[in-house]
């Protein structure tokens, strides 16, 4: 069931669910733009090792149902949208702390040295923001290996950076094209869709360009 907030709930006509980005979509984009419009173009998928251990950890957690604890209301799966901002998606976790929306992503693995978890994360917080009228400054990264929180300012850059990859990843979508291969073993080799993609039997980019969006982004290296 999906929570209902104090004030400022945000539902999507038709016309702005086509034109609204998925909050995954962010992330996808960040690592790769060619996985990014595999995934939400051509909606193909392949699990691998690594979305099999997150996809658990996603399910651990939405099976738990809303509780409160120290005062805290803890809503699980909570599904969220800006209409502002064309995104929409599910938050894994939302504290609501004397109403303040705490956003919490799950997270396999351990902290990266990128931005690609911190801005799904604020993204998060745009949209809880825009459903409930509240400032949302801060959210967490919890991560499977570590078992962490890892605190996560939503400050003016992390915001300024969602909304850049946010309208970036919208506007090559839109145009319903492939992006050329970036071929990097370490990225490509832990991709869940390397055998569908095939990086390596096509004509990729070279290294100027994924370092140039590196610089830029904030992507890993």
């Amino acid at each position: 069931m999906t929570p209902t907030y104090p004030k400022g709930s945000v539902s999507l006509s038709l016309s702005e669910v086509d034109s609204s980005l998925p909050l995954s979509a962010l992330q996808h984009w960040l690592f790769c733009p060619r996985q990014c419009a595999l995934i939400h173009v051509e909606r193909v998928w392949a699990d691998n090792r690594f979305t099999a251990e997150g996809r658990i950890l996603h399910e651990r957690t939405d099976e738990g149902r809303p509780e409160s604890r120290d005062g805290i209301r803890i809503l699980r799966a909570v599904q969220i949208a800006s209409a502002l901002h064309g995104l929409h998606g599910v938050a894994d976790v939302v504290e609501m702390r004397g109403g303040i929306p705490y956003p919490v992503e799950y997270k396999r693995g351990r902290p990266k040295a990128h931005r690609a978890d911190e801005v799904q994360l604020c993204a998060q917080g745009l949209c809880l923001e825009e459903m409930t009228g509240h400032a949302v400054p801060e959210g967490a990264l919890f991560y499977g290996t570590t078992r962490r929180r890892k605190l996560v300012p939503l400050d003016a850059g992390l915001r300024d950076l969602t909304l850049t990859v946010a309208a970036e990843a919208r506007a090559a979508m839109s145009t319903g094209m492939l992006p050329q291969p970036v071929y990097e073993a370490r990225r490509c080799g832990a991709c869940s869709i390397h055998d569908l993609c095939r990086p390596q039997g096509q004509r990729a980019l070279g290294a100027s360009w994924l370092m140039g969006r590196i610089s830029r982004a904030g992507v890993p290296e």
